[in-house]
């Protein structure tokens, strides 16, 4: 697409030119070097904007004698990178400048956060510019891209930035000519090498790449040909490529064709093929949604597309879309109708196409179908009550017209007589259509002229301009009765059309619904087309999977009174809805069948939740009884190795140890297996847990008399923690021994991540009837995305080893927690850190007054007692 001026400046915007790479390394910045020379040489004004060559020595070479401007130097997290001075390239204002590497994204401090946008301002100020991308950076093919080769592209360029460039030339070469060119050293470094050719740059992954670069540009080139022929109003098909269309019209001889047409198609190579379907213009229902829905998916199997087009001329609508395609052929199945039907109206769809298709090659296929269908409706298919009451009136409603009229004849003219019989034509096909209008406009006319038109009582005329009159007469009539009965027919269609529009869109709310919407699809499915029962069976044993019936129907079981019929539509490959009531019509069976489709989805939907909800016990008991074991492993096999080494020396009869050193081996298997102990009692309580086998005895429980307990079993028993207003705050209903675990673990794991010599605070207030814990601790606090993870299994977030524990701490905790009626939640400590809040339920008629137990001396105790450092370790 050619750029011309930016409206309203008068400047004339500059021209893209984008070497397009197939993979990293083919030779797009080289070719692009090499492209600046060739304009130098012609005495363009060319400079470099940025060029990157990666320590390429043949790139850098390609760079002599060119004008390479300075680059702008920005600081991004402690490290300086260059960028292109955008600022530097505008004031030069060269004819041409180069700017590698398209997609990039900009260090932060400059007017654009991506490179294409610099690209963009420099081409508004009318300068040209040459670029580099390759087809992994294309938006549209990010995900493709990582597909196939594992790797995601963060920086990215939208297509249409690169679509609309005035040139694209694509850089390409063979897989293993450029794994060659990397083993000699001439893409990455040596020591990169093996790496990336057993990698991102295998033969599969640059044959794939390879192929969607062809692609993409294959289909840029073929918009710039429709471009050009629309410019230069070019109608004829031009065969650059074979492309194959087939008319659909919902009916059964559908797949048979796009079978055909898909087989033409594969006889060229990189031939395309598009199914096109014509909706009329007033968006009546014509076609069955259904049989158009399964042969769109047919369509898409064989590696076509489909399409919808509106038009009432549909010869005319199949051609225009055709020629708009570029199309070579067009697939049409042949008439569904019969010799008759053929000869009543005119030639059909296909041999009109066949007459306009000029340079398109038609193909008609024929079909089991051809010939079979049946004569042409004359009028608008009615009640058989209200069919008898139209011929009833077509044969009555004239001969009393002509009683009234007879008595009336000396007042009233021809004329007026005529048209009285006119309205009465009119009343007549309003009432029956247009047959029963063509039998009141016959009879009407026969007693016009007896009765009226002289010589009276004679069917002899007298008059030339009365032969006239009868003749226009007949012709109006059958005319007018012919337009009010298609008038009449299309209020129908549009009235059904509605009906079932506003039913598939309530259908469509139920499937939205939920859980329920099986259920309510059975429902909306009854009462829509008004059945007694509906059921959905297995097709292998008959098993009823839903049911829903009438309530009168449920009520009365046995009621054999009213005749009914049974309706059955498949629902996908192993089950079947079976109706109960009316005989439905065909129009309603269309419908029907999209009902069905909806049942299916949802009992797949349905099935799919079971086997999920079937599979979710068993995936967390697996992912429990992984890290069980991981934490087995390790966890409980290093205490009991400490323990048995030190129990295994003092028993060992080879060395004689010191009082000193036996005191240290003893202390060594004891904090061992206290150790093990205080992990087991984790491992047995998360189970318990997990399981609901916990036992609580709730009592109510003062904080400061925990406390101390809780203290008392930390692994650092000189660990910093500070207890503020435990004594005030009121007793909770809690299980001690189960609220100790919880404080203990909690204290542990801020001790852990605390800031080495900063206390750990644990503070009390009361709100209502609950009272809240803090812990609060200086770290670095945990991200808002971290915080429901702290408190799963076996989780540690940002530990390197496992030598702290198994990450059942705060896990444990926030299950006891809740047990207790509490929950266990984190907060940001104001300034920085973590808050752990525990919030409990307060004992029944406890208050704070009269309650002071634990006066400042012990409180004083507490913070001497704790005041030594505490290792800092990651959150649990």
């Amino acid at each position: 697409m050619a750029r011309d001026f930016t409206p309203g400046s008068g400047v004339r915007t500059g021209r893209l030119r984008v070497y397009l790479g197939s993979a990293p390394g083919v030779g797009k910045t080289y070719r692009m070097l090499d492209e600046a020379r060739r304009r130098q040489e012609r005495g363009a004004d060319v400079v470099v904007g940025y060029i990157e060559t990666h320590g390429r020595q043949h790139t850098r070479r390609m760079l002599e004698g060119l004008e390479v401007l300075p680059r702008v130097h920005r600081s991004y997290r402690g490290a300086e990178f260059e960028e292109m001075d955008l600022d530097a390239v505008l004031a030069r204002r060269p004819s041409v400048v180069l700017v590698d590497e398209l997609a990039h994204t900009n260090i932060p401090g400059g007017r654009h956060a991506k490179r294409w946008q610099d690209v963009e301002e420099l081409l508004a100020a009318g300068i040209d510019v040459i670029t580099t991308v390759n087809i992994q950076h294309l938006e549209s093919l990010n995900d493709v891209v990582r597909k196939i080769t594992g790797i995601p592209q963060r920086e990215t360029v939208p297509d249409e930035v690169v679509r609309r460039a005035d040139q694209i030339e694509l850089v390409d070469m063979a897989p293993q000519a450029l794994r060659r060119r990397m083993a000699h050293g001439n893409v990455y470094k040596a020591e990169k090498v093996d790496a990336a050719l057993s990698n991102y740059f295998r033969v599969g992954n640059l044959t794939a790449l390879r192929e969607l670069a062809l692609l993409w540009v294959a289909g840029r080139v073929d918009e710039g040909l429709r471009d050009y022929r629309a410019d230069h109003r070019i109608d004829r098909v031009w065969e650059t490529r074979e492309r194959v269309v087939v008319a659909l019209t919902g009916g059964p001889e559908g797949e048979t064709i796009i079978r055909r047409a898909a087989r033409i198609a594969d006889r060229t190579a990189g031939g395309d093929l598009l199914a096109v379907h014509v909706s009329r213009s007033d968006g009546l229902a014509g076609a069955s949604s259904g049989a158009l829905a399964q042969q769109r998916q047919l369509v898409e199997a064989l590696g076509g597309s489909y399409h919808v087009v509106v038009g009432d001329d549909v010869p005319t609508a199949l051609l225009a879309f055709a020629r708009a395609h570029d199309a070579t052929q067009l697939v049409l199945g042949t008439s569904r109708r019969g010799r008759i039907s053929r000869f009543l109206t005119g030639p059909g769809t296909g041999q009109t196409t066949v007459d306009a298709s000029e340079d398109i090659d038609v193909h008609m296929v024929t079909h089991e179908f051809t010939g079979r269908g049946k004569l042409p409706s004359l009028g608008r298919r009615h009640s058989k009550r209200r069919t008898i009451a139209g011929y009833a009136a077509g044969f009555v409603l004239p001969w009393l017209l002509t009683a009234v009229l007879s008595q009336a004849h000396a007042s009233i003219n021809l004329t007026t007589d005529a048209l009285i019989f006119q309205l009465g034509v009119v009343i007549v096909a309003l009432l029956g259509g247009a047959m029963s209008a063509l039998l009141a406009a016959f009879i009407a006319s026969v007693l016009l002229n007896y009765y009226f038109i002289p010589p009276i009582h004679s069917l002899t005329i007298g008059e030339t301009n009365n032969i006239v009159a009868l003749v226009v007469f007949a012709a109006i009539a059958l005319a007018v009765s012919t337009v009010v009965d298609h008038a009449g027919r299309l209020t129908s269609r549009a009235a059904r059309a509605t009906a079932e529009a506003e039913t598939l869109s309530t259908l469509a709310g139920s499937v939205l619904r939920g859980a329920d919407a099986l259920p309510a699809l059975l429902e909306k499915s009854r009462t829509a087309f008004g059945m007694r029962t509906v059921a959905l069976l297995s097709r292998s044993d008959g098993e009823v999977l839903a049911h829903c019936a009438d309530r009168a129907n449920a009520e009365h079981p046995d009621d054999e009174e009213t005749p009914h019929e049974t309706t059955e539509v498949p629902v996908g490959a192993d089950a079947v809805l079976v109706l109960t009531g009316r005989r439905l019509p065909a129009a309603d069976q269309r419908v029907l069948t999209a009902f069905a489709a909806h049942v299916g989805a949802a009992l797949e939907r349905d099935r799919l939740a079971v086997v999920a909800a079937e599979v979710e016990p068993i995936k967390a008991a697996d992912r429990m009884r992984t890290a069980l074991l991981a934490a087995v492993s390790h966890d409980l096999r290093t205490p009991l190795a400490a323990a048995r080494a030190s129990v295994g020396s003092l028993r060992s009869p080879d060395v004689e140890f010191s009082p000193e050193d036996q005191a240290e081996l003893l202390a060594t298997a004891d904090e061992s297996l206290v150790k093990l102990t205080r992990l087991v009692d984790n491992l047995l309580d998360m189970s318990r847990l997990q399981a609901g086998a916990l036992t609580l005895h709730l009592a109510e429980t003062h904080l400061d008399e925990i406390l101390p307990r809780a203290l008392d079993s930390l692994p650092d028993p000189y660990a910093p923690i500070q207890p503020l207003d435990l004594d005030t705050a009121p007793a909770v209903l809690a299980d001690p021994p189960l609220l100790e675990r919880v404080l203990a673990n909690v204290i542990t794991n801020a001790l852990r991540h605390n800031v080495p010599g900063a206390p750990v605070l644990v503070t009390a207030s009361h709100h209502a009837d609950l009272v809240e814990v803090r812990v609060i601790d200086r770290g670095p606090g945990i991200a808002p995305e971290d915080r429901d993870r702290v408190f799963l299994p076996f989780q540690r977030l940002g530990d390197t080893d496992n030598t702290t524990g198994v990450g059942l701490g705060l896990a444990l905790s926030r299950g006891l927690a809740e047990a207790m009626g509490g929950s266990l939640e984190v907060e940001d400590t104001p300034g920085g850190g973590t808050t752990m809040l525990l919030t409990l339920p307060a004992a029944a008629g406890h208050t704070t007054a009269g309650r002071s137990t634990t006066d400042h001396s012990t409180t004083d105790h507490f913070t001497a007692e704790h005041s030594a450092t505490g290792e800092e370790s990651p959150h649990e």
